[in-house]
Protein backbone atom coordinates (compact mmCIF):
# COMPACT_ATOMS: atom_id res chain seq x y z
CA UNK A 1 0.00 0.00 0.00
CA UNK A 2 2.56 2.50 0.66
CA UNK A 3 4.41 2.50 -2.77
CA UNK A 4 1.14 3.20 -4.36
CA UNK A 5 -0.70 6.02 -1.92
CA UNK A 6 1.33 8.14 -2.93
CA UNK A 7 1.05 8.89 -6.28
CA UNK A 8 -3.03 8.56 -5.51
CA UNK A 9 -2.95 11.12 -3.77
CA UNK A 10 -0.24 13.43 -5.72
CA UNK A 11 -2.89 12.67 -8.78
CA UNK A 12 -5.58 13.44 -7.03
CA UNK A 13 -4.34 16.50 -4.69
CA UNK A 14 -6.64 19.11 -6.54
CA UNK A 15 -9.55 17.27 -6.30
CA UNK A 16 -8.85 16.63 -2.75
CA UNK A 17 -7.81 20.53 -1.87
CA UNK A 18 -10.65 21.50 -3.57
CA UNK A 19 -13.27 18.84 -1.15
CA UNK A 20 -11.30 19.75 1.78
CA UNK A 21 -11.60 23.51 0.78
CA UNK A 22 -15.37 22.80 0.38
CA UNK A 23 -16.29 21.60 3.54
CA UNK A 24 -14.28 24.06 5.55
CA UNK A 25 -16.51 26.93 3.72
CA UNK A 26 -19.39 24.76 4.31
CA UNK A 27 -18.81 24.83 7.93
CA UNK A 28 -18.03 28.76 8.06
CA UNK A 29 -20.91 29.35 6.27
CA UNK A 30 -22.89 27.03 8.87
CA UNK A 31 -21.28 28.65 12.10
CA UNK A 32 -21.64 32.06 10.52
CA UNK A 33 -24.44 32.37 8.24
CA UNK A 34 -25.26 34.59 5.52
CA UNK A 35 -23.55 38.05 6.61
CA UNK A 36 -20.31 36.02 5.76
CA UNK A 37 -21.60 35.03 1.64
CA UNK A 38 -19.36 37.59 0.47
CA UNK A 39 -16.32 36.42 2.32
CA UNK A 40 -17.16 32.96 1.32
CA UNK A 41 -17.36 33.71 -1.80
CA UNK A 42 -13.86 35.45 -1.88
CA UNK A 43 -12.36 32.56 -0.33
CA UNK A 44 -14.06 30.46 -2.67
CA UNK A 45 -12.49 32.41 -5.71
CA UNK A 46 -9.01 32.11 -3.90
CA UNK A 47 -9.55 28.50 -3.75
CA UNK A 48 -9.50 28.35 -7.84
CA UNK A 49 -6.66 30.33 -7.98
CA UNK A 50 -4.69 28.02 -5.44
CA UNK A 51 -5.88 24.85 -7.04
CA UNK A 52 -4.69 26.39 -10.28
CA UNK A 53 -1.20 26.06 -8.86
CA UNK A 54 -1.58 22.86 -7.25
CA UNK A 55 -2.92 22.04 -10.83
CA UNK A 56 0.36 23.15 -12.75
CA UNK A 57 2.43 21.76 -10.16
CA UNK A 58 1.31 18.12 -10.23
CA UNK A 59 3.74 16.43 -12.46
CA UNK A 60 1.73 14.96 -14.83
CA UNK A 61 2.29 11.13 -15.73
CA UNK A 62 1.03 8.75 -17.86
CA UNK A 63 0.15 6.18 -15.19
CA UNK A 64 -3.19 6.52 -13.14
CA UNK A 65 -4.59 6.36 -10.18
CA UNK A 66 -7.26 4.47 -7.70
CA UNK A 67 -6.84 1.60 -10.01
CA UNK A 68 -6.39 3.04 -12.93
CA UNK A 69 -9.69 4.96 -13.02
CA UNK A 70 -8.32 8.55 -12.26
CA UNK A 71 -5.63 9.83 -14.71
CA UNK A 72 -3.85 13.08 -14.13
CA UNK A 73 -1.85 13.56 -17.75
CA UNK A 74 -1.36 17.08 -19.35
CA UNK A 75 -4.59 17.11 -21.28
CA UNK A 76 -6.06 16.73 -17.76
CA UNK A 77 -4.13 19.52 -16.76
CA UNK A 78 -5.35 21.55 -19.52
CA UNK A 79 -9.06 20.82 -18.75
CA UNK A 80 -9.07 21.46 -15.38
CA UNK A 81 -6.78 25.11 -15.60
CA UNK A 82 -9.90 25.83 -17.91
CA UNK A 83 -12.24 24.80 -15.36
CA UNK A 84 -10.80 26.42 -12.05
CA UNK A 85 -10.34 29.91 -14.44
CA UNK A 86 -13.93 29.39 -15.37
CA UNK A 87 -15.56 29.09 -11.95
CA UNK A 88 -13.40 31.52 -10.40
CA UNK A 89 -14.18 34.49 -13.19
CA UNK A 90 -18.47 32.95 -12.43
CA UNK A 91 -17.42 33.63 -8.76
CA UNK A 92 -15.87 36.60 -8.72
CA UNK A 93 -18.64 37.93 -11.11
CA UNK A 94 -21.43 36.69 -8.84
CA UNK A 95 -20.15 38.83 -5.75
CA UNK A 96 -21.86 41.97 -6.56
CA UNK A 97 -24.84 40.57 -8.24
CA UNK A 98 -26.03 38.41 -5.34
CA UNK A 99 -25.84 40.73 -2.97
CA UNK A 100 -27.71 43.06 -5.04
CA UNK A 101 -30.56 40.46 -6.19
CA UNK A 102 -30.68 39.61 -2.59
CA UNK A 103 -29.74 36.33 -3.08
CA UNK A 104 -26.49 36.42 -0.74
CA UNK A 105 -26.37 32.80 0.59
CA UNK A 106 -23.45 31.35 1.81
CA UNK A 107 -24.18 28.04 0.04
CA UNK A 108 -24.09 30.01 -3.37
CA UNK A 109 -20.33 29.66 -4.12
CA UNK A 110 -20.44 26.27 -2.24
CA UNK A 111 -22.46 25.32 -5.06
CA UNK A 112 -19.94 26.22 -7.99
CA UNK A 113 -17.22 24.73 -6.31
CA UNK A 114 -19.20 21.38 -6.01
CA UNK A 115 -19.71 21.73 -9.50
CA UNK A 116 -16.71 22.47 -10.43
CA UNK A 117 -14.93 19.49 -8.09
CA UNK A 118 -17.20 17.25 -10.27
CA UNK A 119 -16.25 18.52 -13.26
CA UNK A 120 -12.62 18.08 -12.44
CA UNK A 121 -13.09 14.50 -11.39
CA UNK A 122 -14.86 13.81 -15.13
CA UNK A 123 -11.86 15.24 -16.47
CA UNK A 124 -9.81 13.35 -15.13
CA UNK A 125 -11.84 10.08 -15.80
CA UNK A 126 -10.40 7.09 -17.13
CA UNK A 127 -13.03 4.73 -16.54
CA UNK A 128 -16.72 5.23 -17.17
CA UNK A 129 -18.17 4.53 -13.34
CA UNK A 130 -15.55 7.19 -12.59
CA UNK A 131 -17.04 9.69 -15.67
CA UNK A 132 -20.44 9.02 -14.21
CA UNK A 133 -19.79 9.81 -10.70
CA UNK A 134 -18.18 12.94 -11.76
CA UNK A 135 -20.91 14.21 -14.54
CA UNK A 136 -23.52 13.72 -11.67
CA UNK A 137 -21.59 15.54 -8.69
CA UNK A 138 -21.68 18.56 -11.17
CA UNK A 139 -25.26 18.11 -12.73
CA UNK A 140 -26.63 17.74 -9.32
CA UNK A 141 -24.96 21.15 -7.73
CA UNK A 142 -26.16 22.79 -11.46
CA UNK A 143 -29.57 21.71 -11.21
CA UNK A 144 -29.59 23.46 -7.78
CA UNK A 145 -27.58 26.73 -8.65
CA UNK A 146 -30.23 27.12 -11.86
CA UNK A 147 -33.61 27.53 -9.58
CA UNK A 148 -31.59 29.52 -6.36
CA UNK A 149 -33.83 32.16 -6.91
CA UNK A 150 -36.59 31.07 -5.50
CA UNK A 151 -38.57 33.90 -5.60
CA UNK A 152 -38.98 33.56 -8.90
CA UNK A 153 -40.95 31.74 -11.12
CA UNK A 154 -38.71 31.70 -14.27
CA UNK A 155 -35.85 29.99 -12.04
CA UNK A 156 -37.18 26.91 -10.65
CA UNK A 157 -39.02 26.35 -14.34
CA UNK A 158 -35.10 26.62 -15.90
CA UNK A 159 -34.19 24.25 -12.75
CA UNK A 160 -36.90 21.73 -13.40
CA UNK A 161 -36.20 21.75 -17.24
CA UNK A 162 -32.97 21.41 -16.73
CA UNK A 163 -33.12 18.66 -13.97
CA UNK A 164 -35.71 16.75 -16.22
CA UNK A 165 -33.67 16.83 -19.16
CA UNK A 166 -30.58 16.14 -17.39
CA UNK A 167 -31.91 12.64 -15.89
CA UNK A 168 -32.91 11.83 -19.52
CA UNK A 169 -29.27 12.25 -20.62
CA UNK A 170 -28.21 10.57 -17.44
CA UNK A 171 -30.20 7.60 -18.58
CA UNK A 172 -28.99 7.16 -22.03
CA UNK A 173 -25.65 7.75 -21.18
CA UNK A 174 -25.94 4.99 -18.21
CA UNK A 175 -27.72 2.87 -21.41
CA UNK A 176 -24.64 3.23 -23.31
CA UNK A 177 -22.23 2.49 -20.68
CA UNK A 178 -23.90 -1.03 -20.15
CA UNK A 179 -24.28 -1.38 -23.65
CA UNK A 180 -20.52 -1.05 -23.72
CA UNK A 181 -19.83 -3.19 -21.10
CA UNK A 182 -21.78 -6.13 -21.55
CA UNK A 183 -19.84 -6.37 -24.81
CA UNK A 184 -16.53 -5.18 -23.88
CA UNK A 185 -16.74 -7.01 -20.66
CA UNK A 186 -14.75 -4.25 -19.00
CA UNK A 187 -15.25 -0.24 -18.05
CA UNK A 188 -11.68 0.85 -18.04
CA UNK A 189 -10.96 3.36 -21.15
CA UNK A 190 -7.80 1.08 -21.87
CA UNK A 191 -9.95 -2.12 -21.95
CA UNK A 192 -12.54 -0.44 -24.00
CA UNK A 193 -9.70 0.46 -25.84
CA UNK A 194 -8.25 -2.79 -26.95
CA UNK A 195 -11.39 -4.54 -27.12
CA UNK A 196 -12.87 -2.17 -29.96
CA UNK A 197 -9.52 -2.17 -31.69
CA UNK A 198 -9.56 -5.94 -31.62
CA UNK A 199 -13.29 -5.89 -33.77
CA UNK A 200 -14.85 -8.19 -31.06
CA UNK A 201 -18.11 -6.50 -29.73
CA UNK A 202 -18.14 -3.56 -32.13
CA UNK A 203 -21.51 -3.62 -33.07
CA UNK A 204 -22.75 -3.16 -29.27
CA UNK A 205 -20.23 -1.09 -28.65
CA UNK A 206 -20.78 1.03 -31.33
CA UNK A 207 -24.37 1.18 -30.47
CA UNK A 208 -23.27 1.89 -26.60
CA UNK A 209 -21.22 4.46 -28.27
CA UNK A 210 -23.99 6.58 -29.75
CA UNK A 211 -25.72 6.35 -26.32
CA UNK A 212 -22.93 8.21 -24.28
CA UNK A 213 -22.33 10.56 -27.16
CA UNK A 214 -25.57 11.55 -26.79
CA UNK A 215 -25.30 11.99 -23.62
CA UNK A 216 -22.32 13.76 -23.48
CA UNK A 217 -24.09 16.23 -26.19
CA UNK A 218 -26.91 16.76 -24.41
CA UNK A 219 -24.20 18.19 -21.16
CA UNK A 220 -22.68 20.77 -24.54
CA UNK A 221 -25.64 21.62 -25.41
CA UNK A 222 -25.30 20.64 -29.10
CA UNK A 223 -28.30 20.02 -31.45
CA UNK A 224 -30.54 17.73 -31.27
CA UNK A 225 -30.13 17.96 -26.99
CA UNK A 226 -30.21 21.66 -27.21
CA UNK A 227 -33.89 22.49 -26.36
CA UNK A 228 -32.49 23.08 -22.84
CA UNK A 229 -30.32 25.59 -23.24
CA UNK A 230 -32.21 28.80 -23.90
CA UNK A 231 -34.74 28.11 -21.07
CA UNK A 232 -32.08 27.95 -18.30
CA UNK A 233 -30.19 30.86 -19.17
CA UNK A 234 -32.95 33.13 -19.61
CA UNK A 235 -34.65 31.51 -16.26
CA UNK A 236 -31.81 31.26 -14.14
CA UNK A 237 -30.33 34.13 -12.60
CA UNK A 238 -28.21 35.93 -14.31
CA UNK A 239 -24.70 34.75 -12.41
CA UNK A 240 -25.68 31.20 -12.32
CA UNK A 241 -25.88 31.60 -16.67
CA UNK A 242 -22.51 33.04 -16.64
CA UNK A 243 -21.15 29.91 -14.56
CA UNK A 244 -23.04 27.60 -17.07
CA UNK A 245 -22.03 28.87 -20.04
CA UNK A 246 -18.18 28.81 -19.48
CA UNK A 247 -16.90 26.10 -17.00
CA UNK A 248 -19.78 23.37 -17.04
CA UNK A 249 -19.78 23.76 -21.08
CA UNK A 250 -15.68 23.09 -21.06
CA UNK A 251 -15.88 20.50 -19.19
CA UNK A 252 -18.40 19.10 -21.19
CA UNK A 253 -16.20 19.32 -24.15
CA UNK A 254 -13.14 18.28 -22.76
CA UNK A 255 -14.39 15.16 -21.69
CA UNK A 256 -16.01 14.31 -24.81
CA UNK A 257 -13.11 14.98 -26.50
CA UNK A 258 -10.98 12.40 -24.15
CA UNK A 259 -14.07 9.79 -24.34
CA UNK A 260 -14.46 9.91 -28.38
CA UNK A 261 -10.42 9.65 -29.11
CA UNK A 262 -9.61 7.68 -26.09
CA UNK A 263 -11.44 4.23 -25.72
CA UNK A 264 -13.31 4.89 -29.40
CA UNK A 265 -10.16 5.55 -31.29
CA UNK A 266 -10.57 2.45 -32.99
CA UNK A 267 -13.80 2.89 -34.83
CA UNK A 268 -12.83 6.99 -35.35
CA UNK A 269 -14.38 6.39 -38.88
CA UNK A 270 -17.76 5.20 -37.19
CA UNK A 271 -18.35 8.06 -34.75
CA UNK A 272 -17.05 10.62 -37.04
CA UNK A 273 -20.43 10.89 -38.62
CA UNK A 274 -21.74 11.17 -35.75
CA UNK A 275 -20.01 14.09 -34.87
CA UNK A 276 -20.04 15.92 -37.95
CA UNK A 277 -23.92 15.41 -38.47
CA UNK A 278 -24.24 17.27 -34.59
CA UNK A 279 -21.68 19.85 -35.77
CA UNK A 280 -23.35 20.90 -38.91
CA UNK A 281 -26.74 20.96 -37.08
CA UNK A 282 -25.58 22.61 -34.17
CA UNK A 283 -23.86 25.59 -36.05
CA UNK A 284 -26.72 26.04 -38.30
CA UNK A 285 -29.22 26.06 -36.08
CA UNK A 286 -27.40 28.33 -33.49
CA UNK A 287 -26.61 30.82 -36.63
CA UNK A 288 -30.35 30.61 -37.90
CA UNK A 289 -32.31 30.61 -34.54
CA UNK A 290 -30.31 33.28 -33.16
CA UNK A 291 -31.55 36.28 -35.49
CA UNK A 292 -35.17 36.96 -33.94
CA UNK A 293 -34.00 37.13 -30.33
CA UNK A 294 -35.00 40.18 -28.47
CA UNK A 295 -33.12 38.77 -25.22
CA UNK A 296 -29.63 38.87 -24.96
CA UNK A 297 -29.57 35.96 -23.11
CA UNK A 298 -31.58 33.66 -25.44
CA UNK A 299 -29.01 35.10 -27.86
CA UNK A 300 -25.77 33.76 -26.05
CA UNK A 301 -27.82 30.42 -25.50
CA UNK A 302 -28.20 30.17 -29.19
CA UNK A 303 -24.61 31.81 -29.93
CA UNK A 304 -23.06 29.05 -27.16
CA UNK A 305 -25.02 26.30 -29.63
CA UNK A 306 -23.01 27.33 -32.49
CA UNK A 307 -19.64 27.79 -30.70
CA UNK A 308 -20.46 23.91 -29.68
CA UNK A 309 -20.85 23.29 -33.38
CA UNK A 310 -17.40 24.81 -34.50
CA UNK A 311 -15.61 23.07 -31.69
CA UNK A 312 -16.78 19.23 -32.86
CA UNK A 313 -15.66 20.80 -36.56
CA UNK A 314 -12.17 20.02 -34.61
CA UNK A 315 -12.89 16.98 -32.79
CA UNK A 316 -14.66 15.82 -36.07
CA UNK A 317 -10.90 15.30 -37.88
CA UNK A 318 -10.02 12.77 -35.33
CA UNK A 319 -7.03 14.12 -35.42
CA UNK A 320 -3.88 15.96 -33.17
CA UNK A 321 -4.67 19.15 -34.99
CA UNK A 322 -8.11 18.62 -34.46
CA UNK A 323 -8.11 18.26 -30.74
CA UNK A 324 -6.04 20.92 -30.28
CA UNK A 325 -7.98 23.18 -32.21
CA UNK A 326 -10.66 22.02 -30.12
CA UNK A 327 -8.52 23.27 -27.25
CA UNK A 328 -7.43 26.58 -28.09
CA UNK A 329 -11.01 27.63 -29.27
CA UNK A 330 -12.04 26.20 -25.70
CA UNK A 331 -9.91 28.58 -24.00
CA UNK A 332 -10.97 31.72 -26.35
CA UNK A 333 -14.37 31.14 -25.85
CA UNK A 334 -14.43 30.51 -22.15
CA UNK A 335 -12.97 34.29 -21.83
CA UNK A 336 -14.78 35.67 -24.46
CA UNK A 337 -18.01 33.99 -22.86
CA UNK A 338 -17.08 35.10 -19.36
CA UNK A 339 -16.21 38.74 -20.61
CA UNK A 340 -19.67 39.08 -22.46
CA UNK A 341 -21.45 37.92 -19.60
CA UNK A 342 -19.62 40.23 -17.29
CA UNK A 343 -21.42 43.16 -19.59
CA UNK A 344 -24.55 41.46 -19.23
CA UNK A 345 -24.22 42.08 -15.94
CA UNK A 346 -23.84 45.44 -16.19
CA UNK A 347 -26.92 45.68 -18.08
CA UNK A 348 -29.24 47.67 -14.98
CA UNK A 349 -31.45 50.34 -15.10
CA UNK A 350 -32.61 52.59 -12.12
CA UNK A 351 -31.72 49.17 -9.74
CA UNK A 352 -33.43 47.01 -11.67
CA UNK A 353 -31.83 44.21 -14.17
CA UNK A 354 -32.97 44.31 -17.81
CA UNK A 355 -31.96 41.67 -20.82
CA UNK A 356 -33.53 42.85 -23.87
CA UNK A 357 -31.26 43.62 -26.27
CA UNK A 358 -32.85 47.09 -27.09
CA UNK A 359 -32.11 48.13 -23.55
CA UNK A 360 -28.13 48.73 -24.86
CA UNK A 361 -29.92 51.74 -27.54
CA UNK A 362 -26.93 54.20 -27.68
CA UNK A 363 -24.97 52.97 -24.65
CA UNK A 364 -22.03 53.91 -27.16
CA UNK A 365 -23.07 57.38 -25.86
CA UNK A 366 -23.52 56.86 -22.69
CA UNK A 367 -21.01 54.04 -21.35
CA UNK A 368 -18.66 54.16 -24.25
CA UNK A 369 -15.90 52.20 -22.49
CA UNK A 370 -18.79 49.29 -22.13
CA UNK A 371 -19.90 49.59 -25.12
CA UNK A 372 -16.06 49.22 -26.23
CA UNK A 373 -15.35 46.30 -24.40
CA UNK A 374 -18.89 44.52 -25.49
CA UNK A 375 -18.15 45.61 -29.36
CA UNK A 376 -14.68 43.70 -28.79
CA UNK A 377 -16.58 40.54 -27.60
CA UNK A 378 -19.03 41.06 -30.68
CA UNK A 379 -16.46 41.37 -33.08
CA UNK A 380 -14.62 38.34 -31.67
CA UNK A 381 -17.81 35.98 -31.17
CA UNK A 382 -18.18 36.95 -35.09
CA UNK A 383 -14.91 35.50 -35.68
CA UNK A 384 -13.40 39.15 -37.25
CA UNK A 385 -9.26 39.16 -37.70
CA UNK A 386 -7.40 39.97 -35.40
CA UNK A 387 -9.46 39.46 -32.19
CA UNK A 388 -9.19 35.83 -30.40
CA UNK A 389 -12.68 34.02 -32.25
CA UNK A 390 -11.03 34.56 -35.16
CA UNK A 391 -7.88 31.88 -34.61
CA UNK A 392 -10.29 30.02 -32.48
CA UNK A 393 -12.30 29.44 -35.70
CA UNK A 394 -9.36 29.15 -37.94
CA UNK A 395 -7.53 26.29 -35.94
CA UNK A 396 -10.59 24.19 -36.06
CA UNK A 397 -11.60 24.90 -39.49
CA UNK A 398 -7.93 24.19 -40.81
CA UNK A 399 -7.72 20.72 -39.19
CA UNK A 400 -10.60 20.11 -40.91
CA UNK A 401 -9.48 20.77 -44.24
CA UNK A 402 -6.25 18.77 -43.41
CA UNK A 403 -8.62 15.81 -42.35
CA UNK A 404 -10.65 16.17 -46.16
CA UNK A 405 -13.43 17.12 -44.18
CA UNK A 406 -13.68 20.43 -46.93
CA UNK A 407 -17.87 20.27 -46.78
CA UNK A 408 -17.96 20.34 -42.94
CA UNK A 409 -15.23 23.81 -43.05
CA UNK A 410 -17.65 24.96 -46.15
CA UNK A 411 -20.50 24.99 -43.67
CA UNK A 412 -18.54 26.47 -40.83
CA UNK A 413 -17.73 29.26 -42.61
CA UNK A 414 -21.11 29.84 -44.26
CA UNK A 415 -22.86 29.21 -40.90
CA UNK A 416 -20.40 32.39 -39.03
CA UNK A 417 -20.97 34.73 -41.96
CA UNK A 418 -24.87 34.20 -41.23
CA UNK A 419 -23.93 34.19 -37.17
CA UNK A 420 -22.20 37.50 -37.91
CA UNK A 421 -25.47 39.05 -38.29
CA UNK A 422 -27.08 39.25 -34.69
CA UNK A 423 -23.41 39.94 -33.30
CA UNK A 424 -22.98 43.27 -35.36
CA UNK A 425 -26.50 44.19 -35.28
CA UNK A 426 -25.77 44.62 -31.07
CA UNK A 427 -22.84 46.61 -32.45
CA UNK A 428 -25.28 48.98 -34.50
CA UNK A 429 -27.39 49.09 -31.56
CA UNK A 430 -25.20 50.62 -29.26
CA UNK A 431 -23.48 52.94 -32.07
CA UNK A 432 -26.06 54.21 -33.90
CA UNK A 433 -29.68 53.70 -32.30
CA UNK A 434 -30.67 56.67 -29.84
CA UNK A 435 -30.06 56.07 -26.60
CA UNK A 436 -32.70 54.27 -24.51
CA UNK A 437 -32.08 54.51 -20.42
CA UNK A 438 -29.28 55.44 -18.64
CA UNK A 439 -27.51 52.29 -17.47
CA UNK A 440 -26.64 52.26 -14.19
CA UNK A 441 -22.82 52.77 -13.22
CA UNK A 442 -20.79 49.54 -13.58
CA UNK A 443 -21.43 47.36 -9.95
CA UNK A 444 -18.16 46.93 -8.55
CA UNK A 445 -14.41 46.82 -9.21
CA UNK A 446 -14.25 43.20 -9.72
CA UNK A 447 -16.47 43.52 -12.43
CA UNK A 448 -14.72 45.77 -13.91
CA UNK A 449 -11.48 43.93 -13.48
CA UNK A 450 -12.64 41.03 -15.16
CA UNK A 451 -13.98 43.04 -17.71
CA UNK A 452 -10.37 44.68 -18.64
CA UNK A 453 -8.48 41.31 -18.34
CA UNK A 454 -11.12 39.30 -20.63
CA UNK A 455 -11.17 42.39 -23.03
CA UNK A 456 -7.69 42.92 -23.27
CA UNK A 457 -6.77 38.90 -23.45
CA UNK A 458 -9.82 39.16 -26.70
CA UNK A 459 -7.99 41.79 -28.54
CA UNK A 460 -4.41 41.02 -27.75
CA UNK A 461 -4.66 37.33 -28.08
CA UNK A 462 -2.63 37.21 -31.94
CA UNK A 463 0.04 38.61 -29.95
CA UNK A 464 0.03 36.55 -26.64
CA UNK A 465 -1.05 33.39 -27.71
CA UNK A 466 1.83 31.20 -27.70
CA UNK A 467 1.84 30.12 -24.11
CA UNK A 468 -2.21 28.88 -25.18
CA UNK A 469 -1.10 27.50 -27.88
CA UNK A 470 1.75 25.25 -26.19
CA UNK A 471 -0.31 24.11 -23.38
CA UNK A 472 -2.97 22.82 -26.31
CA UNK A 473 -0.30 21.10 -28.20
CA UNK A 474 1.20 19.48 -25.17
CA UNK A 475 -2.27 18.77 -23.96
CA UNK A 476 -3.72 17.33 -27.87
CA UNK A 477 -0.28 15.03 -27.34
CA UNK A 478 -1.13 13.30 -24.57
CA UNK A 479 -3.63 11.73 -26.35
CA UNK A 480 -1.95 10.85 -29.18
CA UNK A 481 1.34 9.24 -27.65
CA UNK A 482 2.18 7.07 -31.10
Amino acid sequence: MSTWLPDQMVAALPEMFVAVSIMALLMIGVFRGDTYARTISWFAAAVTVVAIAVVAGTSAGPGGAFGGMFIADDFARYGKVLVLLGTGIALVLSISYIEREDLARFEYPILFLFACLGMMMMISANDLIALYVGLELQSLALYVAASFRRDSVRSPEAGLKYFVLGALSSGMLLYGASLVYGFAGTTSFEGIAKVVGHGDGSIGALVGMIFITAGLAFKVSAVPFHMWTPDVYEGAPTSVTTFFAIAPKAAAVVLMVRVLVGPFAPITAQWQQVVVLIAILSMVLGAFAAINQRNIKRLMAYSSIGNVGYMLVGLAAGTEAGVRGVLVYLAIYLVMTAGTFGCILCMRVHGRAVDAIDDLAGLARTKPLLALVLGVFMFSLAGIPPLAGFFGKLYVFLAAVEAGLYGLAVIGLLASVVAAFYYMRIVKIMYFDEPAETLDRVPGREVTFVLAGTGLFTALFFAIQSPVLVSAAAAAKSLFPG
